[in-house]
């Protein structure tokens, strides 16, 4: 007779293959998945830890999204897919780095609204293009940072001071989404919404989110386990920061 938690482990083996396939990291799978299906982030970190599994319109919402067979998804079934998925360009995406006619030598960034908040947490339910930022391109090829991968954001609030201060504005760039020790990220949050903090690799389990400031009382240590990694999506790492001295 076969088991419940048989039929969860064989079907989550499914569900990390095909995440896998479709390139999207570890890290934050669970809000990435929830954000392509339209369901809840709890729901679709429950389904990767093998706590529970999508019931029928949910479970052809995720086949849907990762392009699979929904009866293979769900019982393993023939095929994983019909067809080869194609890639789709979104032709209303602007690019966000070009050359600047206007100055040669340098690469305009674009400017967003959005803000990262070092303190509890910005929503950004709204997004506009404010204009755009002129860096070297030198300066750019020196950290090989590459210029269609790059945001500029804001930062609110006092939480990492004084790495970071309030207003300051940030370099993201969105193509490094894996964790590194000490690093600062802008990260997407289920609670709390866009945040930047550094992450810290914990000696005992998973990652610790950490505020630069001092005053631990205020700006503690959030604790983020291994199996709570779905939940947290890293948009990009903070690679300069412009402000006051």
């Amino acid at each position: 007779m076969v088991q419940i938690e048989d039929l969860r482990a064989a079907f989550v083996s499914r569900l990390k293959r095909a995440v896998a396939e479709k390139e999207i990291p570890e890290w934050g799978a669970g809000a990435r998945l929830a954000k392509m299906a339209g369901v809840t982030p709890k729901a679709t970190s429950k389904w990767l830890n093998g706590e529970s599994m999508p019931g029928g319109a949910k479970m052809l919402a995720v086949a849907n999204a990762l392009g699979v067979r929904v009866e293979w998804l769900e019982y393993g079934r023939g095929d994983m897919r019909e067809v080869p998925a194609l890639p789709v360009l979104d032709e209303r995406v602007p690019p966000r780095g070009f050359e600047l006619e206007s100055e040669p030598g340098y690469t305009g960034v674009l400017q967003l609204t959005a803000q990262g908040s070092t303190g509890s947490g910005e929503d950004n339910t709204h997004v506009e293009i404010r204009g755009v930022m002129a860096f070297k391109s030198s300066w750019l090829r020196a950290n090989k940072l590459n210029q269609r991968h790059l945001d500029v954001i804001y930062a609110n609030g006092h939480s990492m001071d004084p790495t970071i201060n309030d207003g300051d504005v940030l370099l993201v760039d969105e193509s490094k989404i894996e964790p590194k020790d000490g690093q600062i990220f802008a990260m997407q949050s289920t609670n709390k919404g866009t945040i930047v903090k550094r992450l810290v690799k914990s000696d005992i389990d998973g990652w610790i989110i950490r505020s630069d400031n001092p005053d631990k009382a205020r700006y503690g240590d959030e604790t983020l386990r291994d199996g709570e990694i779905n939940e947290i999506r890293i948009i990009g790492r903070v690679v300069w920061r412009g402000g006051m001295l």
